[in-house]
């Protein structure tokens, strides 16, 4: 029995690869893909949940205390009432990980390997329940738990990820942290998620469907996220909108509402971190945090309409309406152009500056603990400098092209900026971006001098052209270029890897796991060059050869075809009469049926 015990653990194992990442080993099928890329977005995480549990943990500790204060002066006054000379002792309040560690919900595990490191990583957690709807990988987790060590915390659970998160939609089950990272949109899960958070809870979100996020498929976008994306410039922003705007309108049908901590968008993905709250009041408030998107086609120059106006009344109270509009007239105010309209997006901060600042902090003070950790470094200091109160951005190479001029340096045209006594930042998510609370008419006007000092080539801008129409009017301030103080950011002073260059080759999202087979030994590259050219060369064989001698030559019948035997077309006269004796009959039923 022992040894049919040993042979089939030697089977298992020898089907599966292992990894090392942080302080966890985790082992996985070899048809099942890794992604080192994720690496980012795992460290990230458990940096997020480590910084969000000590405050978190604190106000769960006074929050039992207040109620065992609470129940001793109950039992105190019962006491004089009843005259009873026997002391019930006070409720004991205990700090210890039983009582207030988190409770954390791992709801697509694969692996497991997330919640590995969880259990080893991050300090006072309770319980991690590490889901997975397919009861193979239910049992590599049981697995890697062992070989972790960490089974008193690991719960795994072989569910419908939705339905489990449904099931713990009370108060008493809620979680403390929610991990959604699917493969694809995470959209069929989020209305599960967010009644599942505790009040206060954090709801970690991945989307890798980018593409449709950024416009590729902007159908595809609104029937997932509810909204319709822009192929801006500032398209990946806006991809951390849309989702921050799905996840707070299926929220808000629970009188829940959601505070932005850390909105990230990486390599081929976006990863979102934001608190849930209950209260109907702060609720209706998110009306006021939406808005549509106004894109011009010619000069992509962007404009935001609120959904909602927020009025002050008595108190610290707020009146609704609805927002007058639209924010633009009906062809662009600089090019003449249309516009292109989306949404609605999150127009309100997507970052929580402080508590990013405290990651910051925890990171640079232990860089050894995370192998990403100088890119995480690098980004959330972008992220640390952002203007938080201004949606979206520009760019600078989509300025100097519609104006068709040589582009001029980021510090040259921040220090612009700057001069003109408006903030300007970069955004994380575009290298070239300039956010700024600038109006559109100080950007163009600031091009417009640009322009003049460096005018474009002949023949460059063409008659209709939104550049022509832009450079045709006047600027109304004279923009100086000289190097401002505040021009060159911290980030970019101290050389930090602020923005992400392709990790490795062949780098982007994997395909999705399945039956293994002979050509999981082939490597990616080897296989795009053997699928290069598939369709085309499926067409051509799908091409049938036509037999022309079954059709009579018609040049034969007119006496003109001079070809004989080696026409393509049949000079056979029988087949001919038979040919057209067949036309008569299909044109005689034709009449028939138009007579009736």
């Amino acid at each position: 029995m022992n040894d049919t015990k040993e042979g089939d653990e030697k089977v298992f194992m020898d089907n599966l690869t292992s990894v090392k990442e942080g302080k966890a080993e985790a082992f996985y099928p070899k048809a099942v893909f890794y992604n080192p890329v994720q690496e980012f977005n795992r460290d990230l995480t458990v940096a997020v949940i480590s910084e969000f549990s000590q405050e978190y943990i604190a106000k769960k500790i006074e929050q039992a205390k207040r109620k065992g204060a609470k129940e001793a002066s109950e039992q105190a006054v019962k006491r004089e009432h009843t005259a009873s000379k026997v002391e019930t002792p006070a409720a004991d309040i205990s700090e210890d990980t039983e009582t207030t560690g988190l409770k954390i919900l791992e709801a697509l595990s694969a692996s497991g390997l997330r919640s590995m490191r969880f259990a080893l990583e991050i300090p006072e957690v309770k319980e991690i329940v590490t889901n997975d709807y397919s009861e193979a990988a239910v049992e590599i987790i049981k697995h890697n738990a062992q070989h972790n060590k960490v089974q008193h915390l690991i719960s795994p659970s072989c569910a419908d990820a939705a339905l489990l998160m449904y099931q713990h939609r009370s108060k008493k089950d809620r979680f403390d942290v929610v991990d959604l990272d699917p493969y694809g949109s995470p959209s069929p899960f989020l209305d599960a998620a967010v009644q599942a958070v505790t009040d206060g809870g954090l709801l970690c979100v991945t989307s890798t469907d980018t593409a449709v996020l950024c416009g590729n498929s902007p159908e595809n976008c609104y029937a997932k996220y509810g909204s319709m994306p822009l192929r801006g410039s500032f398209c990946h922003e806006m991809a951390l909108r849309i989702v921050l705007q799905s996840i707070q309108s299926h929220a808000s049908r629970y009188s829940r509402y959601i505070i932005p901590l850390l909105a990230v968008s990486v390599d081929f993905y976006v990863r979102i971190f934001v608190l849930v709250y209950t209260g109907a009041q702060k609720m209706k408030r998110s009306a006021a945090n939406m808005g549509m998107v106004y894109l011009c086609t010619g000069c992509e120059t962007y404009s935001i309409q609120n959904l909602c106006k927020e009025i002050p009344t008595k108190g610290n109270n707020f009146k609704y309406c609805v927002a007058t509009g639209p924010s633009v007239e009906e062809h662009c105010v600089h090019c003449g152009h249309r516009h292109h309209i989306g949404g609605p997006v999150w127009t309100a901060p997507i970052h929580d500056v402080e508590f990013v600042n405290r990651i910051l902090k925890r990171i640079q003070g232990n860089p050894d603990a995370l192998n990403t950790s100088q890119r995480i470094i690098g980004i959330l200091s972008v992220i640390s400098e952002e203007l938080q109160d201004s949606p979206l951005h520009f760019t600078l190479d989509r300025l100097s092209t519609v104006v068709r001029t040589v582009t001029p340096s980021l510090v040259q045209l921040r220090s612009a900026i700057l001069h003109a006594g408006y903030d300007v930042t970069f955004s994380h998510t575009c290298q070239g971006s300039l956010k700024t609370k600038a109006p559109s008419q100080v950007i163009w006007d600031i091009m417009r001098c640009w322009a003049k000092q460096n005018p474009p080539k002949d023949g460059k801008l063409t008659k209709g052209s939104a550049g022509k129409a832009i450079l045709n009017k006047a600027p109304q301030l004279v923009a100086n270029f000289e190097l401002h103080p505040k021009a060159n950011p911290k980030s970019r002073k101290e050389g930090l890897v602020r923005f992400q260059q392709n990790p490795e080759p062949n780098w982007g999202p994997k395909p999705i796991a399945k039956p293994q087979n002979d050509e999981d030994d082939v490597t990616p590259l080897e296989k795009s060059r053997r699928l290069q050219g598939k369709r085309k060369r499926r067409r051509v064989q799908e091409v049938k050869v036509i037999d022309y001698k079954k059709f009579p030559c018609k040049k034969n019948q007119e006496g003109l075809c001079t070809l004989g035997e080696d026409c393509k077309y049949s000079h056979d006269k029988d087949k001919v009469a038979r040919q057209e004796e067949h036309m008569e009959v299909v044109q005689g039923c034709f009449s028939e049926d138009a007579s009736k």
